[in-house]
């Protein structure tokens, strides 16, 4: 609040003793009036009274502005307001404060109790995604004993599967109490192979073809939230690529592309595609879309160092670019 606009709300707060001293003075000179007696036998006192009260008054303002700043202060940092409140000046104040500090305590309980049922719900899905991993996994090995149509779709429908649910641990992890980041020097090209890998039914299946640039880049990140969001990227490249190619590349110095000849993003959406949820026309279309996944990877980007952005035009295809480049970051 500006010097005026302070002044004006102390003189409001204060209009009370102001119009009483007034309504005094006032009786006064109609006493005075009525017997008779020298309007100059009131003048004199009523003027000594304004002037120490308007002493009073400016003695009193540089306080009201330090109060006032002060409860502002609070009203921006509320963590343990209650023990940094200003001293009361009147019983009704110390009424306040006692509320506020009532209040306060019954949100700390709450956000005691909050914290507590999302911790174990944290825990059950986290136990679960861990749990479901193994049937997955046993599933996986008896599909590899069949080499049938049948079974390739499944161990692909199945493989995604495992995507959503490794989606789910991310999803959870990220926004823990603790990370398990683990920065060293791996070599860009192993670790895109890796991830390449798990998608190669998808592509025997759908007749996609993967043109691939061997890359010798030495990048220092974590291996396995890198790998996440490589994943992510080539999992929406197949989702979205009826036919044709899907391209992985390195850009000198250190960025990796992921591009797709897919039906692309909506120029309009482009701005939008990392927030939580947001799906965009094209996700609307298909309801498997969830707009999670590049929400998940901007956040890990984040978190590394990387950066993370996407180039679309609509009927031609959509080209993820995530830069590598790595500031003060020691390898282990």
């Amino acid at each position: 609040m500006k010097g005026k606009k302070l002044f004006c709300a102390y003189f409001r707060c204060r209009r009370g003793v102001i119009g009483l001293f007034c309504c005094f003075g006032a009786v006064f000179l109609a006493v005075f009036h009525l017997y008779g007696i020298a309007m100059e036998a009131v003048w004199y006192p009523l003027g000594l009274c304004a002037g120490v009260g308007i002493l009073a008054l400016v003695v009193d303002y540089p306080g009201f502005v330090r109060r006032h700043r002060l409860l502002r202060a609070l009203a921006r940092q509320t963590e343990g307001i209650e023990q940094r409140l200003p001293e009361t000046g009147h019983v009704l104040e110390a009424d306040y404060q006692e509320l506020i500090r009532a209040m306060s305590r019954e949100r700390l309980a709450r956000e005691e109790e909050m914290n507590g049922k999302y911790r174990d719900m944290v825990d059950y899905y986290t136990l679960w995604a861990h749990q479901i991993k193994t049937p997955i996994a046993s599933m996986d090995l008896q599909l590899q004993s069949q080499d049938t149509p049948l079974a390739r779709q499944l161990s692909v429908e199945l493989a995604r599967i495992g995507q959503y649910v490794e989606m789910v641990l991310v999803f959870l992890r990220l926004d823990s109490e603790s990370t398990d980041y683990v920065f060293r020097e791996y070599d860009l090209d192993a670790l895109v192979r890796r991830s390449l890998r798990g998608f190669a039914g998808e592509f025997i299946s759908r007749k996609l073809k993967l043109c691939y640039t061997p890359m010798e880049l030495s990048v220092v990140t974590d291996e396995k939230w890198l790998s996440f969001v490589v994943e992510q990227v080539l999992s929406n490249a197949l989702k979205y690529t009826p036919e044709g190619s899907v391209f992985v590349y390195l850009e000198e110095p250190d960025t990796l592309c992921i591009r797709d000849t897919g039906i692309g993003i909506a120029a309009e959406d482009l701005p939008r595609i990392y927030e939580k949820s947001f799906t965009g026309c094209q996700g609307r279309a298909d309801h498997r879309a969830s707009g999670i996944g590049l929400y998940l990877c901007k956040r890990i980007c984040d978190c590394l160092g990387h950066t993370i952005r996407a180039e679309s035009i609509v009927g031609r295809g959509t080209t993820i670019r995530i830069g590598l480049k790595q500031t003060r970051v020691e390898a282990e």
